[in-house]
């Protein structure tokens, strides 16, 4: 019923969204053949294609799950397209998670559609709303890892491989954040509607700072060291072996100089 309220256009995929999804295919067909002559920059491609990919999905799992729980303005503003420029702002949503991949190897969640909660009705969908973005990157590093968890990662090809190690690596970090129960990150969405009313009130002015808070704190070294082992173990949990997400990250940044045992496969 909440589908029949939005017009066909605003359910019409995004040809933005069409052609990060061809540069994510040619560069992954080009890494896995090695047809690349550069294969450093194949996977950069690659990877960051897939990454914006993952972030489109993220951000449209939120606005399918409104519109369905009773939010029929989500089509109006263009979610339903996978657009990466209808999401939130360009700069939060896309470019500052990129940017962040590029400089730490670290899945940065990226700014959660506009939803108009007083819309909604139920404390469920508030919850389920808010886990449908982390649960998508959740698929997707489950996606990703298949070769790894099915045993079969052996019959990849050497580079393609560690592509997709750090593929999951990232999904994993994102996941684990989005998951956090801090204001402004969708973990404190899953348990807000369930909170007294009291104490809503007076988390909500923390809520533009909560990600800003995180971040700061992967800076203290130990907390770093604790986060980064926390996704090292799922990631070891799926089969992904360090070598390989390490690997992968020094491939995608093609422009430094990767570690002699990268150049062996594992």
């Amino acid at each position: 019923m909440t589908t029949a309220a939005t017009r066909p256009g605003d359910r019409r995929v995004s040809p933005v969204f069409v052609g990060i999804l061809a540069v994510a295919a040619v560069t992954g067909w080009a890494t896995w053949t090695g047809f690349a002559a550069k294969p450093g920059l194949a996977v950069f491609l690659f990877v960051t294609a897939a990454w914006i990919v993952s972030l489109c999905l993220h951000e449209y799992a939120h606005a399918r799950t409104a519109l369905h729980g009773g939010d029929i303005s989500i089509g109006a503003k263009g979610y339903l397209t996978l657009n990466p420029l209808k999401y939130t702002h360009a700069l939060l949503s896309i470019v500052l998670p990129v940017l962040f991949v590029i400089a730490g190897g670290i899945g940065l969640p990226g700014g959660a559609v506009f939803i108009e909660r007083g819309r909604i009705r139920g404390r469920w969908r508030h919850s389920l709303i808010s886990a449908a973005g982390p649960l998508t990157n959740v698929a997707f590093a489950l996606v990703c890892a298949a070769p790894f968890w099915l045993g079969a990662a052996g019959s990849v090809p050497r580079d393609f491989r560690y592509a997709l190690a750090f593929l999951v690596l990232l999904q994993v970090s994102a996941a684990i954040l989005n998951f956090l129960p801090v204001p402004g990150l969708d973990g404190y969405g899953v348990i807000e509607p369930w909170l007294p009313y009291g104490i809503k009130r007076q988390l909500e002015t923390f809520a533009q700072f909560g990600m800003l808070l995180v971040f700061a704190l992967l800076w203290v070294p130990s907390v770093n060291a604790a986060f980064f082992d926390l996704v090292y173990d799922v990631l070891r949990a799926l089969g992904v072996s360090d070598g390989a997400s390490d690997c992968g990250y020094w491939l995608y940044r093609f422009w430094s100089e990767a570690p002699a045992y990268c150049a062996v496969s594992p």
